[in-house]
Protein backbone atom coordinates (compact mmCIF):
# COMPACT_ATOMS: atom_id res chain seq x y z
CA UNK A 1 0.00 0.00 0.00
CA UNK A 2 1.45 3.37 -1.02
CA UNK A 3 2.04 6.03 1.61
CA UNK A 4 -0.16 8.55 -0.22
CA UNK A 5 -2.89 7.09 -2.48
CA UNK A 6 -3.67 10.57 -3.84
CA UNK A 7 -0.23 10.92 -5.44
CA UNK A 8 0.46 8.85 -8.56
CA UNK A 9 3.72 7.01 -8.85
CA UNK A 10 5.02 7.56 -12.39
CA UNK A 11 7.38 5.33 -14.34
CA UNK A 12 9.07 6.86 -17.41
CA UNK A 13 10.26 4.60 -20.23
CA UNK A 14 12.78 6.31 -22.50
CA UNK A 15 15.10 9.08 -21.30
CA UNK A 16 15.63 11.01 -24.52
CA UNK A 17 14.63 14.63 -25.01
CA UNK A 18 10.90 14.10 -24.45
CA UNK A 19 11.48 11.59 -21.69
CA UNK A 20 13.50 14.10 -19.68
CA UNK A 21 10.72 16.67 -20.13
CA UNK A 22 8.21 14.18 -18.75
CA UNK A 23 10.47 13.49 -15.76
CA UNK A 24 10.66 17.21 -15.00
CA UNK A 25 6.95 17.89 -15.44
CA UNK A 26 5.52 14.94 -13.50
CA UNK A 27 7.80 15.88 -10.60
CA UNK A 28 6.50 19.47 -10.73
CA UNK A 29 2.83 18.47 -10.49
CA UNK A 30 1.33 18.26 -6.99
CA UNK A 31 -0.41 14.89 -7.47
CA UNK A 32 2.35 12.87 -9.11
CA UNK A 33 5.97 11.99 -8.58
CA UNK A 34 8.49 10.07 -10.66
CA UNK A 35 9.44 6.90 -8.80
CA UNK A 36 11.28 4.99 -11.54
CA UNK A 37 12.89 5.71 -14.92
CA UNK A 38 13.93 3.15 -17.49
CA UNK A 39 16.33 3.31 -20.42
CA UNK A 40 18.53 0.66 -21.99
CA UNK A 41 21.31 3.27 -22.19
CA UNK A 42 22.68 3.35 -18.65
CA UNK A 43 24.48 6.63 -19.30
CA UNK A 44 21.14 8.40 -19.86
CA UNK A 45 20.01 7.41 -16.38
CA UNK A 46 22.78 9.47 -14.84
CA UNK A 47 21.46 12.69 -16.44
CA UNK A 48 18.17 12.92 -14.58
CA UNK A 49 16.97 16.36 -13.40
CA UNK A 50 17.88 17.34 -9.85
CA UNK A 51 14.27 16.92 -8.69
CA UNK A 52 14.26 13.25 -9.74
CA UNK A 53 17.49 12.14 -8.13
CA UNK A 54 15.56 9.96 -5.67
CA UNK A 55 13.85 8.02 -8.48
CA UNK A 56 14.91 4.42 -8.97
CA UNK A 57 16.69 3.54 -12.23
CA UNK A 58 16.25 0.51 -14.45
CA UNK A 59 17.65 -0.70 -17.76
CA UNK A 60 14.92 -3.33 -18.28
CA UNK A 61 11.17 -2.72 -18.50
CA UNK A 62 10.39 -5.66 -16.21
CA UNK A 63 12.11 -3.93 -13.30
CA UNK A 64 10.02 -0.78 -13.78
CA UNK A 65 6.76 -2.73 -14.11
CA UNK A 66 7.54 -4.69 -10.95
CA UNK A 67 8.20 -1.52 -8.95
CA UNK A 68 5.61 -1.42 -6.13
CA UNK A 69 5.05 2.34 -6.36
CA UNK A 70 4.55 2.63 -10.14
CA UNK A 71 0.88 3.33 -10.94
CA UNK A 72 1.23 4.76 -14.43
CA UNK A 73 3.74 4.28 -17.23
CA UNK A 74 4.78 6.98 -19.69
CA UNK A 75 6.25 5.63 -22.94
CA UNK A 76 8.42 7.98 -24.96
CA UNK A 77 10.48 5.64 -27.12
CA UNK A 78 10.59 5.03 -30.88
CA UNK A 79 7.18 4.53 -32.48
CA UNK A 80 8.00 0.97 -33.54
CA UNK A 81 8.22 -0.05 -29.85
CA UNK A 82 4.98 1.56 -28.65
CA UNK A 83 2.65 -1.38 -29.19
CA UNK A 84 4.91 -3.88 -27.43
CA UNK A 85 5.77 -1.66 -24.48
CA UNK A 86 2.21 -0.39 -23.95
CA UNK A 87 0.83 -3.93 -24.10
CA UNK A 88 3.25 -5.12 -21.44
CA UNK A 89 2.45 -2.14 -19.22
CA UNK A 90 -1.30 -2.78 -19.48
CA UNK A 91 -0.81 -6.47 -18.70
CA UNK A 92 1.03 -5.34 -15.57
CA UNK A 93 -2.05 -3.30 -14.59
CA UNK A 94 -0.59 0.14 -15.26
CA UNK A 95 -2.34 3.14 -16.80
CA UNK A 96 -0.45 4.26 -19.90
CA UNK A 97 0.46 7.56 -21.58
CA UNK A 98 2.21 6.87 -24.88
CA UNK A 99 3.82 9.40 -27.18
CA UNK A 100 2.42 9.87 -30.69
CA UNK A 101 1.84 7.93 -32.82
CA UNK A 102 0.12 5.46 -30.52
CA UNK A 103 1.35 2.56 -32.70
CA UNK A 104 2.60 2.16 -36.25
CA UNK A 105 -0.73 0.97 -37.71
CA UNK A 106 -4.42 1.35 -36.94
CA UNK A 107 -4.98 -2.38 -36.37
CA UNK A 108 -2.60 -2.34 -33.40
CA UNK A 109 -4.07 0.96 -32.17
CA UNK A 110 -7.58 -0.53 -32.12
CA UNK A 111 -6.33 -3.65 -30.37
CA UNK A 112 -4.46 -1.65 -27.74
CA UNK A 113 -7.45 0.63 -27.11
CA UNK A 114 -9.83 -2.30 -26.75
CA UNK A 115 -7.41 -4.10 -24.44
CA UNK A 116 -7.09 -1.07 -22.14
CA UNK A 117 -10.88 -0.73 -21.93
CA UNK A 118 -11.31 -4.39 -21.11
CA UNK A 119 -8.92 -3.95 -18.18
CA UNK A 120 -10.51 -0.69 -17.01
CA UNK A 121 -7.24 1.18 -17.50
CA UNK A 122 -6.57 4.65 -18.92
CA UNK A 123 -4.78 4.75 -22.29
CA UNK A 124 -3.84 8.22 -23.49
CA UNK A 125 -1.87 9.45 -26.52
CA UNK A 126 0.51 12.40 -26.46
CA UNK A 127 -1.09 14.63 -29.09
CA UNK A 128 0.45 17.61 -27.33
CA UNK A 129 -0.90 20.36 -29.61
CA UNK A 130 -4.45 19.57 -28.49
CA UNK A 131 -3.36 20.89 -25.06
CA UNK A 132 -1.91 24.11 -26.51
CA UNK A 133 -3.80 27.11 -25.11
CA UNK A 134 -3.83 28.73 -28.58
CA UNK A 135 -5.52 25.69 -30.12
CA UNK A 136 -7.96 25.62 -27.21
CA UNK A 137 -8.78 29.27 -27.91
CA UNK A 138 -9.51 28.42 -31.54
CA UNK A 139 -11.98 25.75 -30.47
CA UNK A 140 -13.59 28.20 -28.06
CA UNK A 141 -14.02 30.70 -30.92
CA UNK A 142 -15.65 28.03 -33.08
CA UNK A 143 -18.05 27.02 -30.31
CA UNK A 144 -19.08 30.62 -29.65
CA UNK A 145 -20.18 31.34 -33.22
CA UNK A 146 -22.75 29.50 -35.31
CA UNK A 147 -21.44 30.51 -38.73
CA UNK A 148 -20.40 27.82 -41.22
CA UNK A 149 -16.77 26.73 -41.43
CA UNK A 150 -15.48 26.66 -45.01
CA UNK A 151 -12.05 25.10 -44.61
CA UNK A 152 -8.94 24.70 -42.45
CA UNK A 153 -5.40 25.29 -43.70
CA UNK A 154 -2.20 24.23 -41.91
CA UNK A 155 1.46 24.83 -42.71
CA UNK A 156 4.24 23.10 -40.76
CA UNK A 157 7.67 23.52 -42.35
CA UNK A 158 11.33 23.74 -41.35
CA UNK A 159 14.80 22.60 -42.40
CA UNK A 160 14.67 19.14 -40.80
CA UNK A 161 15.11 17.41 -38.52
CA UNK A 162 14.88 14.49 -40.97
CA UNK A 163 13.59 11.29 -39.36
CA UNK A 164 14.85 7.86 -40.31
CA UNK A 165 11.82 5.82 -39.25
CA UNK A 166 8.87 7.75 -40.78
CA UNK A 167 8.22 10.21 -43.62
CA UNK A 168 7.53 13.92 -43.10
CA UNK A 169 3.76 13.40 -43.17
CA UNK A 170 3.81 10.84 -40.36
CA UNK A 171 6.21 13.05 -38.40
CA UNK A 172 4.61 16.48 -38.92
CA UNK A 173 1.08 16.12 -40.31
CA UNK A 174 0.20 13.97 -37.29
CA UNK A 175 0.01 17.19 -35.26
CA UNK A 176 -2.33 18.95 -37.67
CA UNK A 177 -4.59 15.94 -38.19
CA UNK A 178 -5.06 15.63 -34.42
CA UNK A 179 -5.76 19.39 -34.20
CA UNK A 180 -8.27 19.32 -37.09
CA UNK A 181 -10.07 16.31 -35.58
CA UNK A 182 -10.20 18.05 -32.20
CA UNK A 183 -11.46 21.37 -33.59
CA UNK A 184 -14.17 19.74 -35.72
CA UNK A 185 -15.05 16.85 -33.38
CA UNK A 186 -14.92 14.54 -36.37
CA UNK A 187 -12.69 12.43 -38.61
CA UNK A 188 -12.21 13.10 -42.34
CA UNK A 189 -14.19 10.97 -44.75
CA UNK A 190 -11.49 10.95 -47.43
CA UNK A 191 -7.99 12.18 -48.13
CA UNK A 192 -5.94 13.05 -51.20
CA UNK A 193 -2.18 13.39 -50.79
CA UNK A 194 0.97 13.84 -52.82
CA UNK A 195 4.55 13.79 -51.59
CA UNK A 196 8.07 14.10 -52.89
CA UNK A 197 11.53 12.89 -51.85
CA UNK A 198 13.31 16.15 -52.69
CA UNK A 199 16.24 15.42 -50.36
CA UNK A 200 16.93 12.10 -52.05
CA UNK A 201 16.02 10.07 -48.98
CA UNK A 202 14.03 6.85 -48.83
CA UNK A 203 10.89 8.61 -47.55
CA UNK A 204 8.85 11.68 -48.52
CA UNK A 205 10.28 14.91 -47.08
CA UNK A 206 7.54 17.16 -48.52
CA UNK A 207 3.80 16.58 -48.60
CA UNK A 208 0.49 18.23 -49.47
CA UNK A 209 -2.71 16.73 -48.07
CA UNK A 210 -6.37 17.52 -48.74
CA UNK A 211 -8.98 16.16 -46.32
CA UNK A 212 -12.73 16.01 -46.69
CA UNK A 213 -14.59 16.38 -43.38
CA UNK A 214 -18.36 16.05 -42.79
CA UNK A 215 -20.56 19.05 -43.67
CA UNK A 216 -18.42 19.76 -46.75
CA UNK A 217 -15.57 21.19 -44.67
CA UNK A 218 -12.20 20.93 -46.39
CA UNK A 219 -8.82 20.64 -44.73
CA UNK A 220 -5.40 21.26 -46.24
CA UNK A 221 -1.99 20.46 -44.74
CA UNK A 222 1.45 21.35 -46.07
CA UNK A 223 4.49 19.81 -44.36
CA UNK A 224 8.17 19.92 -45.26
CA UNK A 225 11.60 19.09 -43.92
CA UNK A 226 13.19 21.05 -46.78
CA UNK A 227 11.82 24.57 -46.32
CA UNK A 228 14.13 27.25 -44.86
CA UNK A 229 11.06 29.10 -43.56
CA UNK A 230 9.98 27.68 -40.20
CA UNK A 231 6.18 27.77 -39.95
CA UNK A 232 3.61 26.44 -37.50
CA UNK A 233 0.36 28.05 -38.54
CA UNK A 234 -3.27 26.99 -38.80
CA UNK A 235 -6.10 29.07 -40.27
CA UNK A 236 -9.84 28.44 -40.01
CA UNK A 237 -11.86 30.27 -42.66
CA UNK A 238 -15.52 30.79 -41.78
CA UNK A 239 -18.29 32.74 -43.47
CA UNK A 240 -17.73 35.84 -41.34
CA UNK A 241 -14.21 35.55 -39.97
CA UNK A 242 -10.76 34.00 -40.31
CA UNK A 243 -9.13 32.58 -37.16
CA UNK A 244 -5.35 32.17 -37.31
CA UNK A 245 -3.12 30.31 -34.87
CA UNK A 246 0.61 31.03 -35.21
CA UNK A 247 2.57 29.06 -32.64
CA UNK A 248 5.74 31.04 -33.42
CA UNK A 249 4.15 34.39 -32.54
CA UNK A 250 4.66 34.77 -28.81
CA UNK A 251 2.68 38.01 -28.57
CA UNK A 252 -0.37 37.21 -30.71
CA UNK A 253 -0.67 33.48 -31.10
CA UNK A 254 -4.33 33.76 -32.15
CA UNK A 255 -5.72 36.52 -34.36
CA UNK A 256 -9.34 36.85 -35.50
CA UNK A 257 -10.06 38.72 -38.72
CA UNK A 258 -13.73 39.69 -38.76
CA UNK A 259 -14.08 39.81 -42.51
CA UNK A 260 -16.19 37.91 -44.97
CA UNK A 261 -18.56 38.00 -47.91
CA UNK A 262 -22.06 39.23 -47.05
CA UNK A 263 -23.70 37.45 -49.99
CA UNK A 264 -22.86 36.06 -53.36
CA UNK A 265 -24.23 38.48 -56.00
CA UNK A 266 -26.56 37.12 -58.66
CA UNK A 267 -24.55 38.94 -61.31
CA UNK A 268 -20.99 40.15 -61.67
CA UNK A 269 -20.49 43.56 -59.92
CA UNK A 270 -20.54 46.34 -62.50
CA UNK A 271 -18.20 48.68 -60.64
CA UNK A 272 -15.94 48.98 -57.59
CA UNK A 273 -18.77 50.38 -55.44
CA UNK A 274 -20.97 47.36 -56.06
CA UNK A 275 -18.02 45.06 -55.35
CA UNK A 276 -17.39 46.75 -51.99
CA UNK A 277 -21.02 46.17 -50.94
CA UNK A 278 -20.50 42.42 -51.31
CA UNK A 279 -17.66 42.38 -48.77
CA UNK A 280 -18.03 42.74 -45.01
CA UNK A 281 -15.12 44.33 -43.20
CA UNK A 282 -14.55 44.32 -39.46
CA UNK A 283 -12.03 44.35 -36.64
CA UNK A 284 -8.85 42.35 -36.20
CA UNK A 285 -8.86 40.92 -32.69
CA UNK A 286 -6.07 39.38 -30.65
CA UNK A 287 -7.61 37.54 -27.67
CA UNK A 288 -5.65 36.94 -24.50
CA UNK A 289 -4.04 33.50 -24.46
CA UNK A 290 -3.12 32.10 -21.03
CA UNK A 291 0.58 31.34 -20.68
CA UNK A 292 1.01 27.59 -20.25
CA UNK A 293 3.28 24.75 -21.31
CA UNK A 294 1.26 22.36 -23.53
CA UNK A 295 3.15 19.27 -22.39
CA UNK A 296 2.52 20.18 -18.76
CA UNK A 297 -1.19 20.65 -19.47
CA UNK A 298 -1.19 17.21 -21.10
CA UNK A 299 0.47 15.67 -18.03
CA UNK A 300 -2.03 17.38 -15.71
CA UNK A 301 -4.91 16.01 -17.79
CA UNK A 302 -3.50 12.48 -17.63
CA UNK A 303 -3.14 12.64 -13.85
CA UNK A 304 -6.70 14.00 -13.53
CA UNK A 305 -8.09 11.23 -15.73
CA UNK A 306 -6.37 8.49 -13.71
CA UNK A 307 -7.22 9.89 -10.26
CA UNK A 308 -10.82 10.78 -11.12
CA UNK A 309 -11.74 8.15 -13.69
CA UNK A 310 -12.21 10.61 -16.56
CA UNK A 311 -11.99 9.84 -20.27
CA UNK A 312 -8.91 11.47 -21.88
CA UNK A 313 -9.42 14.05 -24.60
CA UNK A 314 -6.73 12.23 -26.59
CA UNK A 315 -7.54 8.68 -25.61
CA UNK A 316 -6.76 5.54 -27.58
CA UNK A 317 -9.61 6.27 -30.02
CA UNK A 318 -8.03 9.61 -30.88
CA UNK A 319 -4.71 7.93 -31.69
CA UNK A 320 -6.54 5.30 -33.73
CA UNK A 321 -8.39 7.93 -35.77
CA UNK A 322 -5.17 9.80 -36.57
CA UNK A 323 -3.50 6.57 -37.72
CA UNK A 324 -6.42 5.75 -40.02
CA UNK A 325 -5.93 9.12 -41.70
CA UNK A 326 -2.16 8.63 -41.98
CA UNK A 327 -2.66 5.22 -43.57
CA UNK A 328 -5.11 6.72 -46.06
CA UNK A 329 -2.49 9.38 -46.85
CA UNK A 330 0.09 6.69 -47.62
CA UNK A 331 -2.35 4.86 -49.88
CA UNK A 332 -3.24 8.09 -51.68
CA UNK A 333 0.42 8.95 -52.29
CA UNK A 334 0.97 5.48 -53.73
CA UNK A 335 -1.86 6.27 -56.19
CA UNK A 336 -0.54 9.74 -57.14
CA UNK A 337 -3.06 11.70 -55.10
CA UNK A 338 -6.20 9.62 -55.65
CA UNK A 339 -9.09 10.09 -53.22
CA UNK A 340 -8.93 7.38 -50.56
CA UNK A 341 -11.78 6.68 -48.14
CA UNK A 342 -10.58 6.78 -44.54
CA UNK A 343 -13.20 4.20 -43.60
CA UNK A 344 -11.64 1.67 -45.97
CA UNK A 345 -8.08 1.86 -44.69
CA UNK A 346 -8.33 -0.58 -41.77
CA UNK A 347 -9.30 -3.56 -43.92
CA UNK A 348 -6.62 -2.65 -46.45
CA UNK A 349 -3.96 -2.43 -43.76
CA UNK A 350 -5.04 -5.74 -42.24
CA UNK A 351 -4.52 -7.42 -45.60
CA UNK A 352 -1.08 -5.90 -46.06
CA UNK A 353 0.39 -6.37 -42.56
CA UNK A 354 3.88 -7.79 -43.01
CA UNK A 355 5.21 -10.86 -41.26
CA UNK A 356 7.94 -8.94 -39.45
CA UNK A 357 5.43 -6.74 -37.60
CA UNK A 358 3.33 -9.74 -36.67
CA UNK A 359 6.39 -11.48 -35.24
CA UNK A 360 7.26 -8.45 -33.11
CA UNK A 361 3.68 -8.34 -31.76
CA UNK A 362 3.81 -12.00 -30.77
CA UNK A 363 7.08 -11.34 -28.94
CA UNK A 364 5.51 -8.34 -27.16
CA UNK A 365 2.91 -10.42 -25.35
CA UNK A 366 5.08 -13.52 -24.88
Amino acid sequence: MRANPDVLGVGIVGCGYWGMNYVRLFDELPFSRVVCVCDKRAERLSDLPRTAQDADRATELEALLAHPDVDVVVICTEASTHFALATRALIAGKHVLVEKPITTNSHDAAELTSFAKSLGLILMVGHTFVYNSGVRKMKECIQQCSEPIYYLDACRTNLGPVRRDVNALWDLATHDISIFNYLLDSVPLWVSAVGSKVLGSAREDVGFVSLGYPNNILGHIHVSWADPNKAREIAIVCSERRIVFNDLNGLERVRIFEKGICSVPSAEPQNFGEYQLVLRDGDILSPRIPASEPLKEQCKHFVDCVLNGKEPITGGESGYDVLRVLEAINLSMEQQGAHVSVASTLSLVQRTDNAQENTSHEQAVA
